[in-house]
């Protein structure tokens, strides 16, 4: 293959993401183009990609349509998409893809529903003996087979939005009616983790990088430090390994407890806010993304990433006119 022509659809604010592909395209000596596409001009990561085009709302029904010809018009080989909303819809379509030539670095539409909708992925940890937070039924919170506190949350949520501690009978009442879609969860305490499992389109685990969290701003971690923690990378690489069709940068989050129990909470099948620490401290996602996309195999798994990397996040601007 000649060059690998890449498109990021929805990349809104993911300006260190498109950095660090383009960061590595330039040192291993790629050819190609990272491309965006988003709702907004004003995205600020039209600024770092290479041709950014407008794309109409993932609700929208051109939506898949307009991004097949952006995929024609710049000889795209593979699509990664970068938010929640669009990751049913997209892999729905992924035949279309297919047959223009588009790999999607994308999960199946089966892990999709599962990770999208909350009350699914309590149930898919259920099944499958993973710990994670009861969450409680309508029939179970009238009987009062709860305790407090707890987590009030959309079940389609992401980013953070509408998540709530829940202290009272009186909070509990209110936001269980005043959140959409919402679900009652347990509240677990302990350390928060979020997880970077690296899959290939063959099912293989490349590397698995626990960051824990220290600090959150609107549900994205701008604080965070590498924890190369035996124990949660194996309860992850169990995750994984019954994760149906998982594709690329499947996101996990989970709770260390002070008794050193690991019960998970969700998976988000995508690139994270926070990876590009996880790439800082060695795990070569763009790499490995440019070459599975070239065809080319990825090898042994790789945990040589650094231990105990710090990442303090922090706003930067545009400035263009």
């Amino acid at each position: 293959m000649d060059e690998t022509n890449l498109l990021f659809t929805s990349s809104g604010r993911r300006v260190s993401l498109i950095r660090e592909f383009n960061e590595a395209y330039r040192r291993y000596g790629f050819a190609g183009r990272g491309i965006t596409a988003d709702l907004k001009a004003t995205a600020p990561t039209a600024f770092y990609s290479d041709k950014h085009y407008l794309v109409p709302r993932v609700t929208d029904p051109a939506y898949v349509d307009r991004l097949i010809e952006v995929c024609r018009e710049e000889r795209i080989h593979a699509l990664i998409p970068l938010i929640d909303t669009e990751l049913t819809l997209l892999a729905e379509n992924r035949h279309r893809f297919e047959s223009e030539g588009v790999r999607l670095v994308l999960s199946s539409p089966l892990l999709n529903e599962i990770a999208f909708d909350k009350t699914n992925t309590y149930q898919f940890f259920r099944s499958h003996d993973i710990a994670t937070p009861r969450v409680y039924t309508a029939e179970e919170v009238k009987r009062g087979e709860h305790s407090f506190p707890l987590m009030v949350k959309p079940k389609n949520g992401s980013s953070g939005q509408g998540v709530t501690l829940v202290r009272n009978e009186r909070e509990l009442d209110f936001f269980k009616e005043y959140i959409p879609g919402a679900m009652v969860q347990e509240l677990v305490r302990g350390e928060e983790y979020t997880i970077d499992v690296f899959v290939d389109f063959s099912g293989a685990v490349k590397t698995i990088v626990p960051r824990l969290r220290i600090e959150t701003r609107a549900g994205e971690v701008s604080k965070g430090v590498t924890r190369k923690d035996p124990a949660i990378i194996e309860a992850a690489r169990n995750v994984a390994e019954c994760l149906p069709g998982a594709v690329g940068c499947i996101t996990l989050q989970c709770f260390k407890q002070e008794n050193g129990d690991i019960t998970f909470i969700e998976i988000n099948p995508r690139f994270g806010g926070g990876v590009p620490l996880s790439i800082a401290a060695g795990a070569d996602l763009p790499l490995w993304t440019i070459r599975m996309c070239r065809g080319e195999e990825l090898g042994e798994p790789d945990y040589s990433w650094k231990d105990s990397l710090s990442m303090y996040r922090y706003d930067d601007a545009v400035f263009c006119g």
